[in-house]
């Protein structure tokens, strides 16, 4: 049974529950406390000891179909996390078979046998895992899995007091999240999309089990636009290099019998 997140992003409230409930229950360390200067943004990103990040976007336009007082300013709240791709660059590029894909069709990464090589931090098309500088494994989400084998929701989820992040099952979430586009395209906020939820929309990772509802352009999410797994691309690294390497034989070539010419 594939499980996964889907993160509506216009009730989001930025009340970081879900950051606290992540670091309780994963026990995991603390960020340093340092200032970010990004409005109220004390995490910055998705880390080795961050596995979800509240984003605060301040932008100089309004969010139609909503009343705010703000004037010409909206703020754009997202809890952001591990996308759980359906083509996971990370698991591709592991060479030790730390990261598995779970019975829940989560990415995990078994921490016991992580080399900490770093392969899967370049891999990953958003930036999310990371090593810590302590032991150098890499670290991420893990979909909470240890609650899901006992049957219980994540962590995340759980504390979310405006079911910004919902959890279930992949396609009665993809559900809900098509009939709230629906609702608010109704209300006049046209801009609503979903970003990751088809796979067709999304080829290069086809598709995220931890999917959002946006109302801007990704990058202003700081999202890529077209992710995409590193191992896309090996057909034309090949053939870059074999064209390099056809180059450099014909320089070498006419080199030589240019230099023989010249006898």
């Amino acid at each position: 049974m594939a499980t996964g997140f889907f993160t509506d992003t216009t009730v989001c409230i930025g009340c970081k529950a879900c950051e606290v409930a992540c670091k309780q229950w994963n026990q995991l360390p603390d960020d340093g406390f340092s200032f970010t200067g990004t409005s109220y943004d004390n995490t910055g990103d998705l880390g080795a000891s961050t596995w979800r990040h509240v984003a605060f976007i301040e932008r100089p336009v309004p969010l139609t179909g909503q009343t705010t007082g703000l004037g010409d300013l909206s703020w754009l709240m997202m809890s952001d996390v591990c996308k759980h791709c359906v083509k996971a660059g990370c698991l591709e590029a592991c060479p030790t078979g730390s990261i598995i894909r779970t019975e829940f069709d989560s990415v995990f990464v078994q921490p016991d046998i992580c080399n900490g090589c770093g392969y899967c931090v370049s891999a990953c098309p958003f930036g999310v895992i990371d090593r810590r500088p302590d032991d150098g494994r890499a670290w991420k989400c893990t979909l909470c899995y240890d609650r899901q084998r006992e049957g219980m929701t994540p962590a995340c989820a759980q504390a979310c007091p405006t079911e910004s992040i919902m959890f279930g099952e992949l396609e009665d979430l993809k559900q809900r999240a098509r009939s709230r586009v629906e609702e608010l395209h109704d209300r006049g906020m046209g801009e609503a999309y979903l970003y990751g939820a088809d796979a067709s929309e999304q080829p290069g990772t086809q598709g995220l089990n931890a999917f959002f509802l946006l109302v801007d352009e990704p990058e202003v999410y700081n999202l890529p636009p077209a992710p995409s797994a590193p191992v896309n691309h090996i057909s034309e690294s090949w053939r870059s290099l074999a064209l390099g390497a056809i180059a450099l034989l014909a320089a070498t070539a006419a080199s030589v019998l240019s230099s023989k010419g010249g006898r």
